[in-house]
């Protein structure tokens, strides 16, 4: 699947679930010690979605991956985070919630990890890259995908015995 805006990722939705619940986590009375706990997990939790984000925006894959692996350290330092938190007596109450966030933390890291894997087994650059001319040729081939797409779509409505379902392909 083709995603045209970063708000539509699911990655990204994600990490910013895990922003918006580590933000809802510190507001508990535990984080009002002094030090830097609860601002160092709000801005590392934030910096998932927001990696995930710039870098889908800069419009080429090295760039894109380099912001993913950026994002997937953030989404490990919550994770670290949690860990501490999670073995302090003093936050106890908390065991639920944080055990939570870290499944999810790991689930967005899984996530930016695939994603990367992806990317650097692909030779596209990103759109940066198109010149007018390569972007003709990467028009031309997405309408070719398109018409053979349909023509092979009608083939299986008019003969589904002899004629595979492109979608089941």
């Amino acid at each position: 699947m083709k995603y045209d805006r970063f708000e539509d990722l699911p990655v990204w939705k994600a990490a910013m679930d895990l922003a918006r619940r580590v933000y809802g986590l510190t507001r508990d009375r535990f984080f009002a010690q002094p030090g830097d706990l609860r601002d160092q997990l709000r801005r590392a939790a934030l910096s998932v979605s927001n990696n995930i984000a710039e870098g889908f925006e800069r419009g080429s894959t090295a760039e894109l991956l380099a912001f993913l692996y950026i994002a997937r350290g953030s989404a490990g330092e919550v994770r670290s985070m949690l860990h501490f938190v999670d073995g302090n007596g003093e936050a106890d109450h908390l065991k639920s919630q944080v055990s939570d966030l870290k499944s999810l933390s790991e689930s967005c890291s899984r996530q930016i990890r695939g994603w990367a894997d992806h990317l650097q087994n692909t030779n596209i650059k990103g759109p940066r890259h198109l010149n007018a001319q390569t972007r003709g040729v990467y028009e031309h081939k997405k309408r070719a995908t398109a018409f053979r797409r349909q023509v092979s779509q009608k083939l299986h409505e008019t003969h589904p015995e002899i004629w595979p379902d492109p979608d089941e392909t």
